[in-house]
């Protein structure tokens, strides 16, 4: 690598982003957020589908030949798609998002977080406009291989971008960095989905039941398109304007910063916050990384399968109490009745993103002070207690107890998240711990598959079987439950990682002779007890807007569930 003071070091290069004396540490997270905001739309794009199961018919779908296979459905332009393999999309994303973090982080750890996230903004944004292209021509195969494919790699590098960066710069308090960051991906559907929704049928950017609004919106929908292909485009424009000024907003610090002040604990044979670090390449041969790995896989398994069944399952439970009328089940509703209990159960879903949201900002702080492995105690306890009482609380009819419990659990699943990277830096040291948290999220790959599978299919079992619509997932959550107990038994076996897998200090300090700067190593950036001076507030400002808005459509939604 060329030395960081060369003259014709590339844009991108890592010593490029090495930061200099009088940088404010409080500027890394928004830049974070700026790329997880965009990237995290991946949660929100169910909102496309039924638009697009009618993009050849408009106000109802052209249906296919009976027998037309998924052949068929990737290349015809004479009949309209159906939404399961639309949905596949979605699989894709996860799928990718797992795969490239564990392929690339190496990479990442070498090159650097600017280039990753640059890396990140083409193929995301890329992949939306040949989806807006495979939208326009009515061709499948180009939106698995745009938004699905090439788009699910954007997602894995875009996720982890930050992850090794913002641990470094905030030794002190590594929960909260990547909470911060990664509360982003969770609140990227919040906004994207009404965002596109407005793009899409047009709107009022702001308004409070009908009082007053600002900013109206005229869709893209029209007798000859349902709007998607133009939605697609102006997004990918919005997204990577976004996503390109979080990449340059990058900074890494020098080898061997520390905050001002800050001295770090001291460690004993009994420690679960290592000062040493472990080798990517000897990571994935300790049991602590395949015990954490079964950690996040379990907690993530349960709450996803919930995440995708949000809204069927409050309205199937539920039925007619949504409307005030509890002698009225599920079956028995009219077809009016069931719109109107769809717009309820679309406020739940959006209840359950804030709290997918607030979770891994909560959770991840306050693992700072009780420690990663009590944290996820929490996470497995309280989820079984939840779970188990679920089935309880839908045959008792309190929506308040039901959706409380599911919105806690939902809190807990967002803080999995957030707090795994910092229980990998507590193990396995900071020097790589990009690149190992890549290989991790090859957990949220199997989970994204387990998860939906065990509760499509039970519900699937139940209905076939003849049970009613207000039980079919009570044993679902019984399963879960069972998932999370298993879940805290790995959790109770982690132990500190051996000493014959720490690096030596002559090899780490090798490696951190790459990225050497002339700076000094000590806290002289001033940075140790940084606020938010006016380019932080700045900074903040252009994510924290968005974030609110976003929060401000979602409880308009929510507060229809209890009205």
């Amino acid at each position: 690598m060329t030395d960081n003071t060369a003259a014709g070091s590339g844009l991108l290069d890592r010593s490029r982003t090495i930061a200099q004396p009088g940088f404010n540490r409080w500027l890394v997270p928004p830049a974070a957020l700026a790329i997880h905001l965009c990237i995290g739309m991946a949660y929100g794009f169910s909102v496309f589908w039924l638009p697009l199961s009618q993009a050849i018919g408009i106000t109802k779908p052209v249906a296919c030949p009976d027998g037309s296979g998924v052949w068929n459905a990737l290349f015809t332009t004479l009949c309209d798609w159906k939404v399961a393999e639309l949905g596949w999309m979605y699989t894709l994303f996860f799928v990718l998002l797992g795969s490239s973090a564990a392929i690339w982080g190496g990479w990442l750890e070498r090159e650097g977080p600017r280039k990753a996230g640059v890396v990140s903004a083409l193929c995301w944004c890329g992949g939306l406009v040949i989806s807006a292209f495979g939208v326009y021509t009515h061709q499948l195969w180009l939106m698995w291989l745009g938004s699905g494919f090439i788009g699910g790699i954007g997602l894995g590098l875009g996720y982890i971008s930050p992850v090794s960066t913002l641990v470094k710069w905030f030794p002190d308090r590594r929960g909260m960095a990547t909470g911060m960051a990664i509360m982003g991906f969770g609140g990227g559907a919040m906004i994207g989905s009404p965002l596109a929704n407005l793009l899409m049928n047009g709107g009022n950017i702001f308004e409070w039941k009908g009082a007053f609004a600002y900013f109206h919106v005229d869709g893209f929908k029209t007798a000859t398109s349902v709007g998607v292909w133009e939605t697609f485009t102006v997004m990918a424009l919005v997204y990577f304007a976004f996503m390109i000024a979080g990449a340059f907003g990058y900074r890494v610090p020098p080898a061997g910063w520390k905050p001002d002040g800050w001295t770090p604990p001291a460690s004993n044979g009994d420690s679960m916050i290592t000062t040493g670090n472990v080798h990517l390449k000897d990571a994935h041969k300790t049991p602590q990384f395949w015990l954490i790995w079964a950690v996040l896989c379990l907690n993530v398994s349960a709450g996803i399968g919930v995440i995708g069944m949000a809204s069927p399952m409050l309205q199937e439970i539920f039925g007619g109490a949504l409307l005030g009328h509890p002698e009225i089940g599920f079956a028995a509703l009219d077809a009016g009745q069931k719109t109107a209990i769809a717009g309820i159960a679309a406020g739940f879903a959006g209840l359950l993103s804030l709290f997918n949201i607030g979770g891994r900002f909560f959770w991840a702080s306050l693992s700072d002070k009780i420690g990663r492995k009590m944290t996820y105690f929490v996470f497995f306890g309280l989820g079984i207690l939840l779970y188990a009482s679920a089935p309880s609380f839908a045959h008792m009819g309190s929506k308040a107890l039901f959706v409380g419990a599911f919105c806690v659990i939902l809190s807990m699943y967002g803080g999995g998240f957030a707090t795994v990277p910092a229980y990998l830096a507590d193990m396995f040291g900071t020097q790589f711990v990009g690149a190992i948290h890549g290989r991790l999220l090859t957990a949220w790959s199997t989970a994204g598959i387990i998860g939906p599978v065990v509760v499509n299919y039970i519900r699937e079992f139940n209905k076939s079987a003849g049970v009613p619509a207000d039980k079919l997932y009570d044993f679902t959550m019984y399963i879960l439950a069972g998932m999370l107990v298993l879940g805290f038994l790995a959790n109770a076996m982690i132990k500190p990682v051996a000493a014959k897998w720490f690096m030596s200090e002559a090899e780490v300090k090798a490696l951190q002779a790459k990225t050497a700067t002339s700076v000094s190593a000590s806290g002289s950036f001033g940075i140790g007890r940084g606020g938010l001076d006016r380019q932080a507030a700045l900074a903040w400002l252009a994510v924290g807007i968005p974030i609110l808005w976003g929060i401000w459509i979602t409880l308009q939604s929510a507060i229809r569930i209890f009205s």
